[in-house]
């Protein structure tokens, strides 16, 4: 299965000379070319795929020596005597972002809002980020001057003519059109399987068949769902003879620990799992390997000195024995997909080509011949990586300083496209075992977007929820559970990211472009349509037995899923949260469609109960997307916040669905609601909890008609009683019992949040801790 390329621009769109050539590609997005041969590429390139989004609207001006181009967002100047330099070409924007910053000259790199980085390997913190396609300031440059091509028939080749080939993005704030341009010009994001959005186990450990069976029917006892199954480097051969080097490069089943891999990996499938298995690719495909013998043959090799198949991707022959004949065999017993884990660096056979894109292209490529959507797990290789999907983020240090930087590194990744990252979550080797650090690393996997745990050989660094504390063990298959109750949330959202350029994780910017707190809260991002998360990076206070981070509510009500609190927006407050707990808001009108049982529902099955949380405060409406063997079912869930009525209606391949599914619907942070139904055969209404204001109740529809309910009460509740949540913050905090009871004596009587601040101010002062105050403090309408 080759790209969808379609390379040659809208010939109005053209303004050539003998030397140089811009092309318009939208009224933002103009491509420069300067070439001395005076030859132009038209081909697909390892960035770029499509360069025709239709005819430009624009203004030429020119005469003998200049050329000006200008549209609505942009005026370009050329001096056509001259090379591209910076005194010849220069671009104006039409944005007023920054005083004197609405210039870009020709060889300036423009200052963004960064991109992603190939890798996190040996990390212990912030790593450099190269840089995106948005900035502040309105524009960006995207370099594909010495990008290799693709050919009609999907193989890497190099260019024919050294050219300088670059991108000028000129988007202003529009952040979200500016990252949809992107994708239409280098090409979608695929979509991934629904398995690939579950909880995923990996461990570089020395495992037999029977050891790891075990640990997965470990994982079942205690109610752990897994989606994949990731079988680190020891399930080939690594003890191999010296005269053949490294054994890291393997090819060969080890069946001393797996004496029968095709039962073993027929075993995992009947558990649900899907199954990838990890490989070195450098060294080739040497003499000790099962498969040597056909490979040798067919690509001439002398046995007799155990000539080695040089790994070579841009070798058709190698190429084509590698995949056909090495792993080809092992996927026919039953491996899904590859962990390509490429290490050595960016040089190759070929001069100026990256090894991985060739590692990342031909692997994807030659997956989605025998699978649509399937996927493989690599490095990132630059702007256009994200046609390969999955991202693997290397190997980091275990440290809260590698914590803290992975929420920001995640989330600016959108910026250059690239949406589907998988960190070793937990932390990859080094550093110290510390629980707390290692329950908040699974708190940010369940809240990313691939959930990974992984850790190095060591019997000290595994990330089994049992081998930790009760508390932390309880918390992490709790939030383990949860991830696999967001599967129908998470699956939405992967259409979106692949059908509407749309991803997942977006930084807080794109959708409050101009507020100056959304560009701090650099660790904060938006999870899907409906909720953000601020996860917390840093170690509990001693004092308090709590942590805490700074949050952006933007304008409106916010709700916290865990507790139903709410928050008023347009501010900034520092929240505190136990080690058990995470910041995760829903707006408000927010609707999260969930499995309501995860435990029971394996990754690639539909659940039979969707359980929908529904927030007050404004009208809104949810396309829950389900897809089987290429068929798909919509589920509309609509909230007339207004008439408080509720229409869940059902649309596509009914009969993909279990055949008896069922809605629950859970109404949070409201007042007690009676409900009145209409077209359906059995409804189910839970007592109020008044614990955190929510009502639910499972309904049953009837035949193929839409679900409709009238929903009276349903409405916020004005006045929010959180004294026994202050009470709980206060009673683990260790400090005077005296200073306890004076604190309480003001909580109950109710002071105003102005007054609570100049106490706070006041204690301050006189040299007591500000952050035992803001522990107390919630914002509230």
């Amino acid at each position: 299965m080759g790209i969808k390329m379609k390379n040659k621009p809208n010939d109005k769109n053209i303004i050539q000379g003998e030397k140089y050539r811009f092309t318009l590609i939208t009224d933002n997005l103009i491509r420069l070319e300067y070439a001395e041969t005076g030859e132009f590429e038209d081909s697909a390139t390892q960035i770029v795929i499509n360069r025709d989004f239709g005819e430009v609207n624009y203004e030429l001006i020119e005469d003998e020596g200049e050329l000006k181009i200008i549209t609505n967002a942009f005026q370009l100047y050329y001096d056509k005597s001259e090379k591209f330099s910076s005194s010849s070409l220069f671009i104006d924007v039409r944005y007023n972002f920054a005083v004197y910053g609405n210039r870009w000259h020709y060889g300036e790199t423009p200052e963004t809002l960064k991109g992603t980085a190939r890798t996190l390997d040996e990390s212990n913190g912030a790593v450099e980020l190269e840089e995106g396609i948005i900035g502040k300031n309105g524009f960006a440059l995207l370099d594909d001057s010495n990008s290799f091509l693709i050919d009609e028939n999907n193989n890497l080749v190099e260019r024919k003519n050294n050219e300088i080939d670059l991108y000028f993005f000129a988007y202003g704030r529009d952040y979200k059109l500016a990252l949809k341009d992107f994708y239409r010009l280098t090409g979608e994001t695929p979509l991934l399987p629904r398995y690939a959005l579950g909880n995923w186990w990996s461990r570089y450990w020395k495992y037999s068949e029977q050891e790891y069976m075990d640990l997965i029917k470990k994982f079942k006892e205690e109610k752990i769902p897994l989606s994949v199954s990731v079988i680190d480097m020891d399930w080939h051969i690594t003890d191999i003879p010296h005269r053949f080097g490294s054994g890291w490069t393997g090819y060969t089943w080890n069946r001393d620990l797996f004496p029968d891999p095709k039962r073993f990996l027929s075993w995992l499938h009947e558990q649900g799992l899907v199954v990838t298995l990890n490989v070195h690719p450098a060294d080739g495909i040497r003499a000790f390997e099962e498969q040597y013998p056909v490979v040798a043959e067919k690509l001439g090799l002398n046995v007799e000195i155990e000539e080695p198949a040089k790994f070579d991707l841009m070798n058709e022959k190698f190429r084509k024995v590698y995949f056909e004949d090495v792993h080809h065999p092992l996927e026919k017993d039953g491996v899904d997909f590859w962990w390509i884990d490429w290490q050595q660096g960016k040089e190759s056979g070929t001069k100026g080509l990256d090894p991985l894109w060739l590692l990342n292209h031909y692997h994807y490529t030659d997956i989605q011949k025998s699978k649509k959507n399937g996927i493989i797990l690599s490095r990132y290789a630059g702007p256009g990586s994200h046609r390969y999907p999955i991202g693997f983020s290397g190997d980091s240090i275990i440290s809260w300083e590698s914590l803290d930087f992975q929420p920001y590194f995640t989330s600016t990744a959108s910026n250059i496209g690239y949406s589907w990252w998988s960190h070793d979550i937990g932390g990859h080797m080094k550093g110290i075992r510390d629980e707390e650090l290692s329950l908040r690393w699974v708190q940010f996997g369940v809240f990313s977007p691939i959930n990974r745990l992984h850790s190095s050989s060591s019997a000290f660094t595994s990330k089994e929820p049992w081998c930790f504390n009760d508390i932390v063990k309880k918390s992490m298959i709790k939030y383990l559970q949860l991830r696999h109750a967001l599967l129908p949330y998470l699956y939405t959202m992967n259409v979106f990211t692949h059908e509407e350029g749309l991803p997942l994780i977006l930084p807080m910017y794109y959708n409050y472009p101009l507020v100056e707190e959304a560009y701090e809260a650099k660790n904060q991002y938006f999870f899907g349509t409906e909720m953000f998360v601020a996860p917390i990076t840093s170690k509990s206070d001693p004092i308090l037995k709590s942590s805490s981070v700074k949050v952006y509510f933007p304008d409106g009500n916010w709700y916290d899923i865990f507790t139903n609190f709410r928050y008023k927006g347009e501010t900034v407050l520092k929240v505190y949260r136990d080690q058990t707990e995470m910041p995760v808001f829903a707006k408000e009108g927010a609707i999260i469609p969930m499995d309501a049982n995860p435990t029971q529902t394996k990754a690639m099955e539909l659940p039979e109960t969707i359980e929908w949380l529904v927030y007050p405060g404004q009208s809104n409406e949810f396309e829950l997307i389900e897809d089987v063997a290429n068929k798909r079912v919509k589920t509309k869930f609509t909230l007339d916040y207004q008439s408080k009525k509720i229409k869940v209606e059902t649309t596509g391949n009914r009969e993909i669905l279990p055949k008896n599914r069922k809605h629950k619907i859970r109404l949070n942070a409201t007042n007690p609601v009676s409900i009145d139904p209409i077209n359906i055969s059995k409804i189910d209404i839970e007592p109020f909890n008044s614990q955190n204001n929510s009502q639910s109740f499972l309904v049953f529809g009837k035949d193929d008609l839409p679900i409709e309910l009238n929903i009276k009460g349903f409405s916020a509740i004005k006045s929010q009683d959180i004294k026994d949540e202050l009470f709980s913050r206060l009673y683990k905090a260790e400090i005077e019992i005296t200073l306890k009871d004076y604190l309480w004596g003001i909580i109950q009587k109710g002071i105003p949040d102005l007054q609570f601040i100049s106490i706070i101010n006041e204690l301050e002062n006189i040299g007591l801790s500000k952050s035992l105050f803001e522990l107390m403090y919630v914002k509230m309408n």
